[in-house]
C-alpha cells in the first residue's frame, strides 16, 4: 500500500499512461522529491527532467501540450507559482493548451525548508488566471480521482499536492467533479469550508468537538477552488447563515478570498477566515507550525463559535 500522498501521485500516472499515450511527467530535478522515478522507469520516452530550470520545464510542457500531450510537470509550490507565473500564464493558460502544472509542499506542509520555499501565495496567483482550473486534494482516494478528471479536463490546471505522509476518509469508490464540492458532514448551526490536506481534516475534527458543545457544524471539501462551487456555498450560508473558511494559505486571494467572494455578490453571511494573515514562512515541524499559525481544529471551532455569536447578534 502506498503510504505518501505522492506514491498515490506517481502511481495514478503510471496507471493512466498504461491507458493513455498522451500522458507524459516532467520534473525539475525533484524526481526523487516528487516520487515519479517509477514513471520514468516504466515511461523513459515519456519522462523528461530539464534540471533546476522550472521555467523551461513549463516551456516545453507547453510544447508538448500543443502537439496533443497531457503533460503533468511538478517542483515545488512556491517555483510552481512564484517562479514560473509569466510562463505558465501565456505559453500555456494564455495559448490554451493543457498543462497539469503540480506545486508540492503547499503552506505549511513544506516543513523544514522553510520560508523561502513555503506557498501561501500560490492559489491566490493562480486564481487570477483566466479559465485555470484550481485544485487542492485532501485524501488518496480523491488526489487518484481528481488527478483523473484534472486529466481529462481539456484547460490547463494546477494541482496543490502534499507530498509526504497519507491519509483516507473517501471510501474506494468515491467519485469527484472538478467543481463540484464533496459535503463530508451535514449541520445547521455553522458551515466549515476546507481545502486540503492540512484543513480537512482539521475542520472534520472541530465538527466533531463542536458536536460535544451541541452546535452542528457541517463540514464541505472545497477540492477545487476555481471553479468554486457557489450553488453549495450559497445552500449552505442559506442554511446555517454562519460559515468558517479553512484553507493551507494566505486568507487574501484564496479559498477564504474566492468565498467570500461569492457571498458579497449574491447572499452576505456572517464568516469567518483561517489561514494565514500577512506572514511569511518559517522552519518547523507541522504540528508546530499548525499551532503556530493558528491551523489546528481548536483554532477553527473557535471561529465557528465566533460566527455563530456574531449570527445571534444579527438577528436578534
Amino acid at each position: 500500500m502506498s503510504t505518501d500522498m505522492r506514491d498515490v501521485y506517481a502511481d495514478t500516472l503510471i496507471s493512466m499512461a498504461r491507458n493513455d499515450s498522451r500522458i507524459c511527467v516532467l520534473e525539475a530535478d525533484l524526481m526523487n522529491a516528487t516520487g515519479t522515478k517509477g514513471f520514468k522507469t516504466a515511461f523513459p520516452e515519456r519522462f523528461f527532467d530539464v534540471g533546476v530550470a522550472e521555467a523551461d520545464m513549463v516551456g516545453i510542457a507547453a510544447g508538448l501540450a500543443s502537439e496533443g500531450k497531457i503533460p503533468f510537470a511538478a517542483t515545488f509550490g512556491t517555483f510552481a507559482s512564484r517562479r514560473v507565473f509569466d510562463q505558465f500564464f501565456l505559453s500555456a493558460n494564455y495559448a490554451q493548451v493543457p498543462v497539469k502544472l503540480v506545486g508540492t509542499d503547499p503552506g505549511i506542509t513544506a516543513q523544514l525548508n522553510g520560508g523561502t520555499h513555503m506557498p501561501f501565495e500560490d492559489t491566490g496567483m493562480m486564481r487570477l488566471v483566466p479559465h485555470l482550473t484550481v485544485v487542492e486534494p485532501s485524501d488518496i482516494v480523491s488526489l487518484r480521482e481528481l488527478l483523473k478528471q484534472a486529466a481529462e479536463h481539456p484547460g490547463s490546471a494546477y494541482i496543490r499536492l502534499h507530498r509526504k505522509g497519507s491519509q483516507q476518509f473517501y471510501a474506494d469508490n468515491e467519485t469527484f467533479t472538478l467543481g463540484k464540492a464533496k459535503v463530508l458532514r451535514d449541520g445547521t448551526d455553522v458551515t466549515l469550508i476546507a481545502s486540503g490536506f492540512v484543513m480537512v481534516p482539521a475542520a472534520l475534527k472541530a465538527a466533531e468537538d463542536l458536536a460535544d458543545q451541541g452546535i452542528s457544524a457541517a463540514v464541505i471539501d472545497m477540492h477545487t477552488v476555481k471553479p468554486l462551487d457557489i450553488e453549495t456555498v450559497i445552500e449552505y450560508a442559506r442554511k446555517t447563515k454562519a460559515l468558517v473558511t479553512c484553507e493551507n494559505h494566505q486568507v487574501i486571494g484564496g479559498l477564504g478570498g474566492a468565498v467570500a467572494e461569492a457571498l458579497a455578490c449574491s447572499i452576505p453571511t456572517v464568516m469567518e477566515c483561517i489561514g494565514v494573515h500577512e506572514q511569511f514562512g518559517q522552519v518547523g515541524d507541522l504540528d508546530y507550525l499548525a499551532g503556530a499559525y493558528r491551523l489546528r481544529s481548536g483554532d477553527i471551532a473557535e471561529k465557528a463559535r465566533r460566527a455563530i455569536s456574531r449570527k445571534k447578534e444579527l438577528c436578534s
